[in-house]
């Protein structure tokens, strides 16, 4: 288990799983110099190895997502374009596929199949087939190491539960037990963090910065700027978090008879982000090594507010029947670039973590 560290000033070398504690809650570290062992660089312990998926529901436009050409010098089609900053990362795969099961609904099976590939004899009672996903095999061998064994995340804006397990989750223990996801940032936020009821309205950092404060001395200057590239990082979520709360107040001020909850004032990049920033602060402390991001529930009818890129609220669900329509085509293959936009600035994010002798990302 996580454990405080003394910090005693002759050592050189912090155990990977130290924390930083305070009253009511304890802050993960990332990867930092100190903790590998104060070797020679080329002796210096490897960066663990994760695995994160992210997952965009009601399938995508396919003539304008796939590719034209093939090997390393290929084209970005029109929706992977915002790829182009990462390229040299990215590696295509295509003409997968699996048989869809007649007479149960395919968005069901295109989430609870996405990570396993269940082929249909592998039903479930509710006719569904479902099989353990890759996510969680990855995991029987990461979460022996890790706090969590594995992080679900759902980027659902809607609380009424109209849909199923079968459509907000993509993560399967086995067959019909669902890994359930969390939608609600702050929940997500306090679960990794072990945040006590009474420290939930104030900053984890404010609590445990005199445990940092100690630590400092006896980091290198490599170190102290992980430490502060950290720490910062850590802040900016329970901003964004803070912000979204402030909005909460201020629309309950004008007696707004459906109070909306947190993650429900968020813009769809703002809630992607957020929840792509808590994965990236789970896997850079190594408080998992696994997680699954979906950017929605697949098959949802209610209107979807993504401002920036629509006038109006948009019905994603309604679209994908539509798309045999050019100017509904259209709108989903923009709707595509937004999902690509957000994925890409989570893959920027990683790359600019510096880990071990690369990143976070590699």
């Amino acid at each position: 288990m996580p454990h405080a560290w003394k910090w005693p000033m002759t050592r050189t070398f912090l155990p990977r799983r130290t924390v930083l504690r305070g009253a009511g809650a304890t802050l993960a570290l990332p990867l930092l110099d100190i903790m590998q062992n104060g070797q020679a660089e080329e002796h210096q312990q490897k960066p663990p190895r994760r695995a994160a998926f992210f997952y965009i529901p009601n399938g995508v436009v396919q003539n304008a997502w796939n590719p034209k050409d093939t090997g390393r010098e290929f084209t970005l089609s029109p929706t992977m374009a915002p790829l182009e900053p990462v390229r040299n990362k990215l590696l295509v795969l295509s003409n997968l596929d699996r048989i869809k099961v007649a007479g149960t609904d395919g968005h069901a099976q295109a989430s609870t199949c996405w990570l396993s590939s269940a082929s249909p004899d592998e039903l479930s009672p509710a006719g569904y087939p479902l099989k353990r996903t890759v996510d969680q095999i990855i995991a029987d061998q990461t979460g022996p190491h890790t706090a969590f064994r594995s992080l679900e995340l759902s980027c659902n804006p809607y609380e009424d539960n109209r849909e199923s397990v079968y459509f907000d989750n993509i993560s399967w223990y086995g067959h019909g037990h669902v890994a359930k996801s969390i939608r609600d940032p702050k929940q997500v936020f306090n679960r990794l963090f072990r945040v006590r009821e009474h420290a939930t309205s104030s900053s984890i950092l404010d609590v445990v910065m005199d445990d940092a404060r100690s630590l400092r001395p006896r980091l290198g200057k490599l170190d102290r700027q992980k430490l502060d590239e950290y720490t910062q990082s850590v802040r900016t979520v329970e901003q964004q978090i803070q912000r979204v709360r402030a909005r909460q107040a201020d629309l309950s001020k004008l007696n707004v008879q459906a109070p909306i909850k947190p993650w429900q004032a968020m813009t769809r990049d703002e809630f992607i982000q957020v929840m792509g920033d808590l994965m990236i602060l789970a896997l850079r402390t190594d408080l998992t090594r696994v997680a699954t991001l979906m950017t929605g529930p697949e098959r949802w009818s209610s209107p979807l507010k993504v401002e920036g890129w629509f006038e109006k609220p948009i019905q994603h669900h309604s679209w994908t029947h539509g798309q045999h329509q050019e100017a509904i085509r259209k709108q989903l293959e923009r709707l595509d670039q937004f999902h690509v936009e957000q994925f890409v600035q989570l893959v920027k994010k990683m790359q600019a973590i510096d880990e071990g002798e690369g990143t976070l990302l590699d």
